[in-house]
């Protein structure tokens, strides 16, 4: 087409919760010529007036804080049309050359192996098939639905839970059971002390005013709250940073990195060594003790446990009294600064601010410092005004107003999830995310506390659950359409031995990209992108508005690809159960009934909503009269008890003293603890000898957990890839000059981080913003493997963090604060010791490419 024929036509989506990065905010698509070419925010006024969306205001200290009339973008929601035409776009269906469902099935070599393309139809039916013997042999649970996190938020075209419908038809199946992988220690740990649900942290309502009004100084703890948003809730955490400044709140930076949001706002940076904040906890709260530094009254009227507490912190218990200089040898942190921090505290109006929690609540024992974070606030009146945990993510996922801390909507839209199926708690055989490896290749039952569901009540954590459940299989067979368990979780080189176990018989992986656990996969069905399905969606993260919007179809779709829906639609033909899978609607009656639960139903009409693309909720009126956080409970604890067994903030955990009162890694009391049978990653123990570099690995700043390692754009900004000597574009690796010098290691060089799990490579990014004698690398970069389970080129270093669990009694992940070695890397020596590997095609521009896994592929 020419282009004085061409015609630009702007067209509304939406990036939803754990989408594959978007950010939490609806944007304009423009496509000419059938190609997305610009995306852009939406602005509310195109469609409705102030008078109908009531906008909020914010007044404090004589300032004024507003929503801005148009969708706040974070980067990801600018780059991300590059991926629906990324080199690595999944073309076809493929099936692995060596696996033959008749004969030989090779599983040693998924991970090595290439793929060759195949019909849609040999594809469908080799999984119809499978699915068919598999439940014939062993029944139905042996099928793993790894369907949960990490995917592109749709609702009709849902990723997550279009199979599990199919697998109820056939019978049932086992659920890969959704971890709280941002809340670890929250989850596990601090629901003993204040019993919040749903995730564990503090009752979040309204608290961007108090703060406002009231906070001193904010504490940002092990956290970069305008990095880690950026995938859920787009730049408003960025623009609240910078109102508390102008509002002259103190802002305290304490994590082992000056990260983004540090660098621009702190008053002062606290470097801290990683997954040694409970220690400095302690050291706060003997200092307040022993000075008589917190609010006694509220502690006496507000506390279960104090005593105990006490006995511990000051060294009656163990005869080790928790002083500053006894935390600085463990820390790091001086401690003539841990006091003054202390004393500061005590005298300011504080609260502390977390993005989710970052590595403070995703390393070993987590549920320690999540615990003890949570004592400190209660030791200088928890609720109180301005005193306080802020997150800095707004969440209304679960619908509850006391997961919100902005100005509250009218309502809280709500759509349907997957409306073709979606996995629940009430699944009966099901597996902790955590521990799939370990149910695969144990032969003996796997048990575990606690159904792990983010939403699940502190009580559950008692409650023991086993797999496989009685009278239930083995897994035999994995349908996935969550393709980064190896990037994202905790021991992915042990992810990569129990995929290669001959008792798995059949991977079956749906994704748009080729990407890390579609590495290891028999048959690959290739989905497509939330711009080239019809969908419906919510914005209900942005802090400014909730919206319901109209997702239209941008583009066609790529290839041969399908929507996840479609994908599956095509499996139910083959088993002849289309008819039962669909319901007999199609995507538009489902957009219909979305909508018709959403909430929204009654404040506007679908015809309406349909015609202006979304539907902008108006504030609710009143909401500055919303009682913020735990103000009921602080001004009066006996009429407004917290939801823990005695009412109040359980210093001495009264649950876990009655179900696990011998656990030395989560006892009744929170405690700093050394290590364990299972887990030694402290320095200073007989393993740090060994592996001498403490390794933090957060949410990355380019990425969104494993999405998006393939946007050109972000792989050419110099903190987001190091370019080596071999034109590599490698996941950088900072570190401090003091350790650079001592080995030999230059800003550029090819660098490995290695222990006892294996290694991974990365690109040095020498700088004095990580502290002596740690290092940090994101999290989640894509797979490149040299050696699939010993060796990854791309940094994968989810591969070699430890496989145990946060403890012994939670399930949580553990992906931070491990213990690495580090040395340079003669890359020239490593393409003579594995040649093919690195004669593997890939884009420098954007990573690995599709051609390089398939036979006979480009070269």
């Amino acid at each position: 087409m020419d282009k004085k024929d061409s015609k630009l036509k702007t067209l509304y989506n939406i990036a939803g919760f754990c989408s594959f990065g978007l950010g939490s905010d609806a944007h304009e698509v423009d496509v000419m010529d059938g190609k997305i070419v610009r995306t852009r925010p939406l602005h509310y006024d195109n469609s409705y007036t102030k008078e109908e969306m009531n906008p909020w205001r914010l007044e404090a200290r004589g300032k004024v804080f507003e929503p801005t009339n148009r969708t706040l973008l974070a980067p990801f929601a600018y780059g991300y049309k590059q991926r629906v035409t990324s080199p690595n776009r999944i073309k076809y269906p493929l099936k692995r050359v060596d696996w033959d469902p008749e004969g030989e099935r090779n599983p040693q070599n998924r991970g090595k192996s290439k793929f060759v393309r195949i019909s849609w139809d040999e594809a469908t039916d080799l999984v119809a098939k499978e699915l068919e013997r598999v439940n014939k042999q062993y029944g139905p649970t042996s099928v793993l639905a790894m369907c949960e996190g990490h995917g592109e938020t749709k609702i009709v075209h849902a990723p997550h839970g279009c199979q599990t419908r199919l697998l109820d038809l056939m019978g049932g199946y086992t659920q890969q059971a959704r971890q709280t992988d941002s809340w670890e220690g929250w989850y596990w740990g601090a629901k003993h002390v204040w019993g919040q649900e749903p995730l564990g942290q503090c009752n979040q309502a309204n608290l961007w005013k108090d703060v406002s009004e009231n906070t001193e100084m904010l504490l940002f703890w092990g956290c970069d709250q305008e990095t880690t948003p950026w995938g859920w809730g787009g730049l408003m955490p960025s623009r609240l940073t910078y109102w508390f400044a102008e509002l002259g709140i103190q802002q305290i930076y304490i994590s082992p990195d000056l990260n983004y949001a540090g660098a621009v706002h702190a008053d002062k940076w606290i470097p801290i060594k990683p997954n040694t904040d409970a220690a400095m906890h302690l050291a706060i709260a003997y200092t307040w003790i022993s000075e008589d530094g917190f609010d006694k009254d509220y502690v006496d009227t507000h506390v279960h446990g104090f005593e105990e507490f006490k006995n511990y912190v000051m060294g009656y218990e163990d005869g080790v009294p928790k002083t500053p200089v006894w935390a600085a040898e463990i820390c790091g942190v001086p401690s003539r600064t841990i006091k003054a921090l202390a004393r500061r505290w005590a005298k300011k109006v504080t609260a502390i601010v977390h993005g989710n929690g970052g590595g403070l609540v995703r390393s070993p024992f987590s549920t320690e410092p999540a615990r003890l974070e949570a004592c400190l606030l209660g030791m200088q009146g928890l609720g109180k005004p301005g005193r306080t945990q802020l997150k800095m993510i707004e969440w209304e996922i679960f619908g509850m107003d006391e997961t919100n801390p902005a100005p509250r909507s009218e309502v809280i839209p709500m759509l349907y999830a997957g409306y073709t199926g979606g996995a629940t708690e009430a699944t009966p055989s099901f597996i902790p995310k955590t521990l799939t490896p370990d149910a695969i290749l144990s032969q003996e039952p796997v048990t575990w506390y606690s159904t792990v569901w983010c939403t699940s009540p502190r009580e559950n954590q008692f409650v023991k659950y086993q797999f496989p459940i009685e009278g239930g299989s083995r897994i035999h067979m994995i349908w996935s359409d969550t393709a980064c368990w190896t990037t994202c979780w905790n021991g992915g080189n042990r992810m990569i031995e129990a995929m290669r176990s001959p008792e798995i018989e059949c991977v079956v992986l749906q994704h748009p990209w080729f990407e890390n656990d579609c590495l290891f996969a028999d048959l690959i069905l290739p989905s497509n992108t939330r711009f080239e399905n019809e969908d419906i969606g919510t914005d209900i993260m942005c802090g400014q508005y909730n919206l319901v919007v109209h997702m239209d179809r941008c583009v066609e779709p790529y290839y041969e690809s399908k929507s996840d829906y479609e994908v599956v639609q095509e499996v139910a033909k083959k088993l002849d159960l289309f008819e039962e899978f669909t319901k007999g609607q199609s995507v538009k009656d489902l957009i219909k009934l979305s909508f018709d639960h959403s909430g929204i139903e009654g404040m506007v009409s679908y015809d309406k909503f349909m015609e202006n693309g979304y539907f902008v909720v108006p504030t609710a009126d009143g909401w500055e009269n919303d009682i913020p956080g735990l103000r009921l409970f602080a001004e009066d604890p006996e009429t407004f008890p917290l939801p823990t067994p005695t009412g109040k903030l359980e210093f001495y955990s009264t649950g876990l003293a009655e179900h696990f009162p011998d656990d030395i890694e989560r006892g009744p009391v929170p405690k700093w603890i050394h290590g364990s049978e299972r887990h030694q990653e402290r320095t200073y123990l007989e393993r740090g000898k060994k592996y001498p570099y403490l390794l933090m690995s957060n949410h990355p700043r380019w990425r969104v957990h494993a999405n998006m390692d393939d946007i050109k754009w972000f792989r050419e900004i110099p903190t987001c890839k190091v370019r080596g000597k071999d034109g590599y574009l490698y996941e950088p690796v900072w570190i401090n000059p003091l350790d650079a010098q001592e080995l030999g290691i230059q800003h550029g060089d090819i660098v490995k981080l290695h222990n006892e799990r294996g290694g991974v490579l990365g690109g040095a990014y020498v700088t004095e913003r990580i502290m002596p004698g740690v290092l940090y690398q994101d999290h989640g970069a894509r797979l490149d493997p040299i050696v699939a389970g010993q060796l990854d080129r791309g940094g994968a270093n989810n591969l070699i963090c430890p496989g145990a669990t946060t403890s012994q009694n939670a399930a949580g992940e553990v992906t931070n604060g491990y213990l690495v070695g580090l040395e340079k890397v003669d890359i020239d020596a490593l393409k003579t010791q594995y040649p093919e590997a690195f004669q593997r095609q890939y884009d420098a521009d954007s990573g690995l490419v599709f051609e390089a896994w398939i036979e006979g592929g480009k070269e």
